[in-house]
């Protein structure tokens, strides 16, 4: 059964920001992070998801210094971001600021030289011959875990706890969540509840896990289709073959994370701007008007051209750029406008069409008397058209210059390529 409750109140209009702490600072470490939390709270961030912060298995390590996702001790911190007094410390004063924080959760799989490889064995795949198992051939620095043992259930939900009683974190972002079994999932929801109200988000696209797990998934298929019109391998026409599926049969009860990058997409496939080139900036402001609930990679605001390296030390090139105004504005322009939440707390979407439905993107956000009208041209080439109807036809304001703008019937424009405009009503 679905659960009715929708998430929790305080995430209806917030962005997240992944925090990926290794390459955010020159040491690396909780405390080091600490200083941008005054810059990420003038820029509107409302959520940080904090990679995994454990220790790192050494024993089939890839590269000097290991994945995050190769977790050798669940409740403990890795010395190299600094001790559990600096993440309490760390969260404390988040919270004093008004952040909110989930802490990245790899339950599919632990490092090869885990501790509960000697005082567990039992909780592992095993061959015949009763030697442990990665998950697939490309994950050879791991061993997947094994969820028909009932005591492994139990100890992974202890040590969840653990970080929700201990730390005081509001919830998790859940890796590869499909991997584990959904009712595991959601027997983990229902316990952490009994502590304290937790935000759950899970790296998926499988369905069955918000129905009691999970309060949000990630949005892929709007992810790689807009990757593929950025590349000119696919139209707006592909959007609106999705709409259907994403957004109109999505519950809104739940979320999805919409994004133009994250961890692994930046290191494996290429940096937002390798990847979209001029379409960068329109595809942001899709991934704040769209229903669903924004995602900023760490390094995206100041427009980090790398692909930072996963198993090495690969400091972000932290610089003024005009993305982080671009964000910024978004960021608070979401907060501020309920047509724009997320959810069921925000607006229904209606898609214009317009004389130009292959180039241009057009549609409707709205909640009572709020109601936003978004444009976008996803092309590379000048556009000149026509959005259709007088649905949207009214006096807005252009977010971007303030300036009233009167919207008539069937109302002309001309677009550079790749030119996106928001009205407010």
């Amino acid at each position: 059964m679905e659960r009715s409750k929708l998430p929790l109140e305080w995430s209806k209009n917030l962005t997240l920001y992944e925090v990926n702490l290794r390459q955010f600072t020159d040491s690396g470490t909780l405390k080091e992070f600490e200083n941008h939390l005054p810059r990420l709270k003038e820029m509107g961030i409302g959520i940080l998801w904090l990679m995994p912060v454990q220790p790192i298995g050494k024993m089939n390590r890839k590269g000097s210094l290991g994945s995050y996702y190769s977790i050798s001790d669940y409740t403990t911190i890795n010395p190299e971001y600094g001790t559990w007094d600096d993440f309490v410390k760390l969260i404390e004063k988040a919270h004093q600021m008004g952040f909110f924080v989930i802490l990245d959760w790899v339950a599919n799989h632990t490092a090869w030289d885990h501790i509960w490889t000697q005082s567990h064995p039992e909780f592992y795949h095993k061959d015949k011959q009763g030697n442990f198992l990665a998950p697939c051939p490309d994950w050879q620095d791991v061993i997947h875990l094994n969820y028909e043992v009932e005591e492994l259930r139990e100890e992974m939900i202890r040590c969840m706890r653990h970080w929700l009683v201990e730390a005081n974190i509001d919830g998790f972002r859940c890796d590869m969540a499909h991997l584990v079994p959904t009712s595991f999932w959601e027997e983990a929801r229902t316990a952490l509840e009994k502590e304290s109200p937790v935000f759950m988000l899970a790296e998926t696209e499988n369905r069955d896990l918000i129905e009691e797990g999970f309060d949000a998934l990630y949005a892929w298929k709007i992810f790689h289709t807009c990757d593929d019109i950025a590349k000119q391998r696919k139209t707006v026409s592909d959007l609106d073959k999705l709409f259907h599926s994403e957004i109109e049969l999505f519950p809104d009860n739940r979320y999805q994370m919409l994004f133009t990058s994250n961890h692994d997409e930046n290191s494996w496939n290429g940096s937002a701007i390798e990847r979209l080139g001029f379409a960068l900036e329109p595809m942001a402001v899709l991934t704040f008007t769209l229903p669903g609930i924004p995602l900023i990679y760490s390094g995206q605001e100041a427009a980090c051209t790398k692909r930072l390296k996963f198993f090495e030390k690969d400091l972000i090139e932290w610089k003024d750029d005009k993305m982080a105004s671009l964000y910024s504005l978004l960021i608070h322009l979401r907060k501020s406008t309920p047509a724009l939440w997320s959810g069921r707390y925000g607006g229904e979407f209606v898609r214009i069409h317009t004389t130009r439905d292959h180039a241009i993107l057009a549609f409707i956000r709205r909640k009572a008397n709020n109601q936003v009208l978004v444009v976008l041209n996803l092309t590379g080439n000048a556009q000149s058209f026509g959005i259709l109807g007088d649905e949207y036809a009214d006096t807005y304001a252009n977010v971007f210059t303030h300036e009233a703008v009167k919207l008539y019937p069937n109302h002309h424009f001309d677009f550079q390529p790749w030119e996106y405009k928001i009205f407010e009503l």
